[in-house]
């Protein structure tokens, strides 16, 4: 039986599979993109084996973790990064099973090359007054400020990602009586957002007749007029912290990003009572274990404000609460997505 070219399967894969099927984003497409680029080069190092000549065959189970091996400790990547790659690789391999039941084992057989463990970030939030903070900063009595001000408070309220924030189009907010947002997460997934009342307010006030123009016009719009990006929600808030510090130094040793709101937003809302499976569909994670995380960090919190009041046996020391947890064709098409 002939062995089966990769290529003509990867190609299948990253325009159907991907885009189409799964519906992801264009950011995963690429990040899938690069771990093949990365392993038909390691291949053609290691082998002498071209692009467009390597076949499924030829990439094991022992290939895959040679080449995991590679751009670790050669090529210097982080442990998570290698995790990125292995996952891409998984994918393809699900999809190459699917098509060609006799590859089940030999894809089995690479599906279950673990990820690497790696550590737990800290969760970065902000305290109710860094927020209070950060969001007495813009000046209102200026058009830079009413926008500045209400994305970081849209930011706050919604828990949104930068580029869900960027995305945001007239036609996605609703400013009756039940005001809401509508977002476009993750694996182009769409969730509600209830708004609160101020925030409507707010919003209202800084599109004004825009209100009433085209659905698919940006909400958030730069200097010029045109759509926000990502890159400059990231510059705002960086000028916005930068000024807070000055009333607010507990900001100077905190690394505030778009995504610190985020995590703001979680956990103020599970101080507030909210369930944690409320706080997962308001964030968007498919994951409730990604949620959970936020449910921790509360009990740390909890637990360190109880030691402060804890009463302790006459002489006994006071211990720390525990911490909780070259080009070929297929390649120049690699790069062309």
């Amino acid at each position: 039986m002939a062995d089966h070219l990769l290529g003509s399967f990867v190609r299948r894969f990253l325009l159907e599979e991907v885009v189409v099927d799964r519906n992801l984003t264009r950011n995963t497409q690429r990040s899938y993109r690069d771990a093949i680029r990365l392993l038909f080069d390691f291949i053609a190092l290691r082998h002498a084996t071209e692009p467009t000549r390597v076949t499924v065959e030829q990439v094991t189970a022992k290939v895959v973790r040679a080449f995991l091996d590679h751009i670790e400790q050669e090529r210097g990547n982080t442990v998570t990064t290698r995790n990125q790659r292995l996952a891409a690789l998984h994918s393809l391999f699900r999809f190459i099973s699917r098509q060609v039941p006799e590859l089940v084992e030999q894809a089995t057989q690479i599906r279950a090359i673990p990820p690497r463990r790696t550590p737990t970030p800290v969760m970065p939030y902000l305290d109710k007054s860094e927020i209070d903070a950060l969001l007495a900063i813009p000046n209102r009595q200026r058009a830079q400020g009413r926008r500045d001000y209400a994305l970081l408070l849209f930011l706050y309220n919604t828990g949104a990602r930068a580029s869900e924030a960027a995305g945001l189009t007239v036609g996605d907010i609703l400013l009756g009586t039940a005001p809401a947002a509508h977002l476009l997460g993750k694996g182009r997934k769409t969730r509600v957002c209830p708004l609160w009342t101020h925030t409507a307010n707010v919003l209202r006030d800084l599109l004004g007749s825009r209100a009433q123009g085209p659905r698919d016009a940006p909400v958030f719009l730069n200097v010029r007029g045109k759509p926000i990006t990502r890159f400059g929600i990231h510059t705002l808030l960086a000028r916005t912290v930068e000024k807070a510090t000055v009333t607010t130094p507990s900001l100077q040793v905190k690394r505030v990003s778009p995504h610190t709101i985020r995590h703001t937003t979680a956990v103020h809302l599970l101080r507030a009572g909210v369930d944690i499976n409320t706080i997962r569909a308001w964030l968007g994670h498919v994951s409730l274990e990604t949620t959970n995380r936020y449910a921790e960090v509360d009990l740390e919190m909890k637990a360190a404000a109880l030691e402060t009041c804890a009463v302790h046996e006459a002489g006994a020391p006071n211990h720390q609460v525990p911490h909780w947890r070259e080009d070929t064709e297929l390649m120049k098409f690699l790069t062309s997505l």
